[in-house]
């Protein structure tokens, strides 16, 4: 989960951050993006998308309206449940009134194929970059690129947090909640904060154009109580990483939960986005 470490994907924080989520997106891609679809798109034609490791859909709620023309999405998620409060909460018209439709799939997002993305015009995924392995991406850019398909990933965390006031603790707290994103997973090695670097490379190397841009949070006093929750997942994140650091970690995180409540606290939760687009028809881009 990108930018904090609570069990599972819980609706009620998906929720809690769709907002932040939802500002700090990079508009700046969307040109691009739609400038790309608009070649390889017939008049009429129904634009595919599918949105891996949808949640409760937030990705699907902000870009919905930003693309033209109807759509189809396909969600993808290992959740019944979140499936079930995406497609319900999907728009059902996108810019310019463009008809859209949806469908859902359960099962390992990990694990698509060129063969199975033929017809898909766009895959989309917002805070996943960051919880999949090296070869996961790769094998996803393997299939995007197989399959001819753009690529648009948001919200993946870059290993930079900034606190103010800042606090002796913050370096090594977020240090350690790093090398917790970069964890073994059942035997999995995530990539964590290494994931946008990554994505870059195995992108380019598969021939497809990629642009990254910034998108980060910007969390202040009207956004207390999911900085508050940020807050208890980044830490215990730390303290799990480091048992050391328990300590000093509870009362480190004692104090920025006072300052937060008090509106005192401001964060900025760095991430970025991932854009990466396969060869014109007619050539490259």
């Amino acid at each position: 989960m990108s930018a904090n470490a609570t069990p599972g994907f819980a609706p009620e924080w998906l929720a809690l951050r769709e907002a932040a989520d939802a500002a700090a997106r990079a508009p700046e891609l969307l040109d691009p993006l739609r400038a790309h679809l608009a070649g390889r798109t017939r008049p009429g034609s129904v634009l595919v998308i599918r949105d891996l490791g949808c949640g409760t859909g937030s990705m699907g709620r902000w870009l919905t309206p930003r693309l033209a023309g109807p759509q189809h999405w396909v969600l993808h998620d290992h959740d019944a449940g979140l499936l079930g409060l995406a497609a319900a909460r999907l728009p059902r018209t996108g810019a310019g009134g463009g008809r859209v439709t949806v469908t859902t799939r359960q099962g390992d997002i990990a694990r698509l194929t060129a063969d199975e993305l033929a017809g898909t015009g766009l895959v989309t995924a917002s805070a996943l970059l960051d919880i999949l392995t090296r070869e996961e991406v790769d094998r996803l850019a393997a299939a995007c690129a197989g399959a001819g398909c753009p690529v648009l990933l948001a919200l993946s965390v870059v290993g930079r947090v900034e606190l103010f006031p800042a606090d002796p603790l913050d370096g090594a707290i977020g240090s350690a909640f790093n090398d917790h994103q970069r964890r073994l997973d059942h035997g999995r090695r995530l990539l964590g904060p290494d994931a946008v670097a990554a994505a870059r490379e195995v992108f380019a190397a598969r021939g497809m154009a990629v642009e990254v841009r910034p998108s980060p949070w910007r969390l202040g006093a009207a956004e207390s109580a999911l900085t508050a929750e940020w807050l208890r997942g980044w830490v215990g994140a730390a303290r799990e990483q480091r048992p050391d650091l328990a300590p000093r970690a509870t009362a480190y995180l004692r104090r920025r939960l006072e300052a937060c409540e008090a509106g005192e606290l401001r964060v900025v939760v760095h991430h970025s986005d991932v854009l990466a687009l396969p060869p014109s028809e007619g050539g490259t881009e």
